[in-house]
């Protein structure tokens, strides 16, 4: 009795496993794309070019960049960033310069150049399309919290 109990137990158990790899993965943000494989995004349709600073839309987050950067070459050969961006270039450029943590290498050494680890700007900061957000947001940063009395404290005022 108790072998029958093992053996359909074990049968059952390879079935499913059988199952679950004789059936395609299709994972929810990847879609049909094998793990091996790389999907392509889909291309961004209408890249905003405003040239205008955007607020942040959370603590930390790196600027968003204000402009069309179709066709720069970011690579180990070349950074097109930098040529505008660079702090010997901003007085002709009146581009905001690259930060000063920018050249900090990861012992805090200050460098002369762009640290290695911040040299590929696309990984942190990106360009905007302009589109109508999925997601309301409502989140304010520290300097306007500070300024603005909090729900309880404006309805405990009230109150007295």
């Amino acid at each position: 009795m108790r072998r029958t109990v093992v053996r359909n137990v074990m049968l059952t158990v390879l079935w499913w496993s059988a199952a679950a790899f004789a059936a395609p993965f299709v994972d929810a943000l990847r879609g049909p794309a094998s793990l091996a494989d790389e999907p392509h995004p889909p291309p961004l349709s209408n890249p905003e070019n405003k040239d205008v600073r955007r607020n942040r839309a959370f603590a930390m987050q790196p600027p968003t960049i204000p402009h069309k950067i179709d066709g720069y070459q970011i690579d180990r050969n070349a950074n097109r960033c930098v040529s505008c961006h660079a702090r010997a270039k901003i007085e002709e450029s009146k581009a905001i310069p690259i930060p000063a943590t920018h050249y900090l290498d990861r012992d805090g050494t200050m460098r002369g150049d762009i640290s290695p680890r911040r040299y590929f700007c696309t990984q942190c900061h990106v360009a905007q399309d302009d589109v109508k957000p999925l997601v309301d947001n409502t989140y304010q940063d520290f300097d306007a919290l500070a300024k603005s009395p909090t729900k309880g404290a404006a309805a405990a005022t009230r109150k007295k």
